[in-house]
């Protein structure tokens, strides 16, 4: 009762801090801010707070709070745009929203998936924003009976949706999580630093693959690929469709699952270290498992757009409970808004329990800052919609070369590294791979996002209960199988028991005629020697460091088992069976006008002329040629398309203070910027 009687005048001071004009004129400038970089993809809002940073030194605290928090509240909803209309994940947040939402723009339908998305991003937003305000004075113990076996059952739980995103055999689906999960413990281990699978002289990948950079690939890559081959607009019919009526209809017909999927947003978001990556798979699946009829999802199904984005939003809200409360950052964007509450003011302000107990005035104006930035989100999203959603009515050709321009880009920011673009271009082969031969792109991308989690929950949790075993077997077992572990174990058995009931009628990757035994096989012989390797290379740790190497080689050998399944499956069936299905035997792959590898020759041409020259010089030189013999342009347009191109990423990297990738040209010539 205290504590209401507390809330309830810091309520009131926290609206007459919100409401003044100028805190909502820059409330409104993040907002703006925060479309622009969201629009783009791959940035999110990481790359938007650390372009705020310099500016937040000294700045009056509100104003720097409704700057940032205008910004983090709207990527979630504005990161839709390029997943709707592009198949590109925005964000890490955006992945799961692909699915569904690309199938419906390419149906002609971009208009009524936008108006389902935002409406349940709003919906979402706020049920966070409600949530925080009420949860934030009884959070602390609540965010506290979290521990690790909690966390490595979330995580768990998270990994289990792959049972519901596997495909049609289910095998596959497996499979492919275990190959991202391989993937995802390249590099130094945490426990004791053992490198995997770059113990051969590969300085880059000693830190791992960035999750930008393997969400484009294995996403983005691939669908600008395939449209490229078709030489038409994303949507068949270049018509925009259903109008926004239809999609908020949509979202009302469905509010109870945006409402269920909000609660799941908020409570992963709770989580530290979970946040975005997973929440809107978890969502994912709870919306596939509540649908009578699953058989349109991976084709247009609209709720396969409302679950996510309901969640996305929601996540934002309850992310802010252990950053407020704690200080413990629950996503990389609010590591960074830590470290910016640092600078405003005279540095007074400092996030953890002092805030809510000095503070608290100033913890509800974020609380309902964020509130606010969704609404204003929203509306300036629907606004500029009609226009963005044309974009699925252009030719694509003269789209693609400006796509892999922006997704190079923002690959780079993730190291800095030429070898970015090489990594992206390599995780590119493998989602084109993935996709033509119907293994499952989601439960890779759940896999890899999930392996630094599984890992460092499970040696942690292992070493403590160690601990308490020696102590009592009573004391062991009550630290492993709390309350909340064993619900979180039943949800996962249920999950997954559904799961596997139900994955045969979803078809995440669409329909995919079989037809051809050789290349899948190839394919399946390809993955597995690489399991094996990953195993071998596992084994050689040192057994004193068992924590570094028990994952990899579990890993490696559950996956390797699963494809000697379907390898012992391939040899006994028909060609005419669908662990067969191959895209380049039927559909829009097979009867495409270009053919795979000429296509994919360009985006190589863009790397190789970027080792040589620098990105900027070698941009100009791909812009021109692209456009000019594959787009049919004059020379002239190609030119003037180019350079506006060009000038384009010259002011991105100018305001995020970024340079570009550098060739063999910058060891001997000192250019001047952007060219050096």
């Amino acid at each position: 009762m205290d504590a209401f009687m507390q809330a309830v005048p810091a309520l009131g001071d926290a609206f007459g801090l919100i409401l003044q004009p100028v805190v909502l004129g820059y409330l409104i400038l993040g907002v703006v801010m925060g479309l622009c970089v969201g629009v783009f993809p791959g940035l999110g809002g990481i790359a938007g707070l650390s372009l705020l940073l310099p500016f937040m030194f000294g700045m009056e605290p509100i104003f720097g709070l409704a700057l940032m928090i205008g910004m983090v509240a709207v990527v979630p909803t504005s990161d839709t745009f390029a997943s709707v209309l592009m198949g590109i994940p925005g964000s890490s947040a955006s992945q799961a929203t692909v699915l569904d939402g690309f199938p419906m723009a390419k149906k002609g339908e971009a208009a009524r998936a936008l108006s389902a998305a935002f409406s349940s991003s709003l919906f979402g937003g706020l049920m966070g924003a409600a949530f925080l305000t009420v949860f934030i004075l009884i959070a602390r113990p609540i965010v506290l009976s979290f521990g690790l076996p909690e966390m490595l059952m979330m995580t768990i739980l998270g990994l289990s949706m792959v049972a519901i995103l596997a495909g049609r055999v289910a095998i596959k689906g497996v499979a492919a999580a275990g190959l991202g999960l391989v993937v995802g413990t390249i590099g130094a281990a945490d426990s004791g630093g053992s490198l995997r699978m770059s113990s051969y002289d590969i300085p880059y990948i000693v830190d791992g693959f960035k999750l930008v950079i393997v969400g484009l690939g294995i996403f983005a890559i691939p669908e600008i690929v395939s449209l490229l081959r078709q030489d038409r607009a994303i949507s068949k019919n270049a018509e925009l469709g259903a109008g926004w009526a239809d999609g908020v209809k949509d979202w009302w017909a469905n509010k109870w699952l945006s409402l269920r999927c909000s609660v799941i947003g908020v409570v992963v978001g709770v989580i530290p270290g979970l946040g975005g990556s997973v929440v809107d798979w978890i969502a994912y699946g709870h919306t596939v498992q509540s649908t009578k009829d699953k058989s349109q999802f991976g084709q247009g199904e609209v709720r396969g757009v409302i679950g996510p984005e309901s969640s996305n939003n929601a996540k934002e809200g309850g992310g802010l409970v252990p950053t407020l409360l704690f200080g413990i950052p629950g996503s990389g964007s609010m590591a960074i808004f830590i470290g910016a509450v640092a600078l405003l003011g005279s540095g007074t302000i400092e996030v953890g329990p002092g805030m809510l107990k000095d503070n608290l005035d100033m913890t509800y104006a974020i609380v309902w800052l964020l509130a606010l930035a969704n609404v204003v989100g929203t509306v300036l999203c629907i606004a500029a919609s009609g226009g963005i959603a044309k974009l699925t009515t252009i030719r694509f050709t003269l789209l693609a070369p400006f796509l892999f321009m922006l997704i190079s880009f923002a690959a780079f920011q993730s190291g800095q590294n030429f070898a970015d673009l090489v990594a992206l271009f390599g995780f590119g082969l493998i989602g084109i791979m993935l996709r033509r031969f119907d293994w499952s792109r989601p439960a890779f991308l759940i896999g890899f996002v999930l392996s630094n989690p599984v890992e460092k929950f499970t040696n942690q949790a292992f070493q403590i209960a160690s601990f308490r075993f020696r102590d009592s077997t009573q004391a062991g077992f009550e630290y492993i199988f709390s309350p909340i572990v064993i619900v979180l174990l039943v949800i996962t058995v249920v999950s997954v028991f559904l799961g596997i009931r139900q994955a045969k009628s979803i078809l995440a990757e669409g329909d995919v005629k079989s037809g051809s035994k050789r290349a899948p096989m190839i394919f399946l012989l390809a993955v597995m020697a690489y399991l094996v390797a990953t195993y071998w290379n596992a084994s050689l740790i040192n057994d004193r460091l068992m924590g570094d190497k028990i994952i990899p080689m579990t890993v490696s050998a559950v996956a390797l088992a699963g494809c000697l399944v379907l390898l012992v499956q391939m040899i006994r069936r028909p060609e005419t069976d669908i662990v067969f299905a191959d895209r380049e035997v039927a559909g829009e792959d097979a009867e495409a006008a270009h053919g795979l590898w000429p296509t994919l020759a360009w985006f190589a041409g863009l790397l190789g002329l970027t080792a040589l020259f620098g990105f900027i010089i070698a941009l100009g030189i791909f812009l021109v040629s692209f456009l000019r013999q594959r787009a049919g342009l004059t020379w002239v347009h190609a030119a003037i398309y180019a350079a506006a191109g060009i000038v384009f990423m010259c002011f991105m990297a100018w305001s995020l203070n970024r340079d570009f990738p550098p060739g063999l040209l910058q060891d001997y010539a000192d250019l001047p910027w952007p060219l050096k």
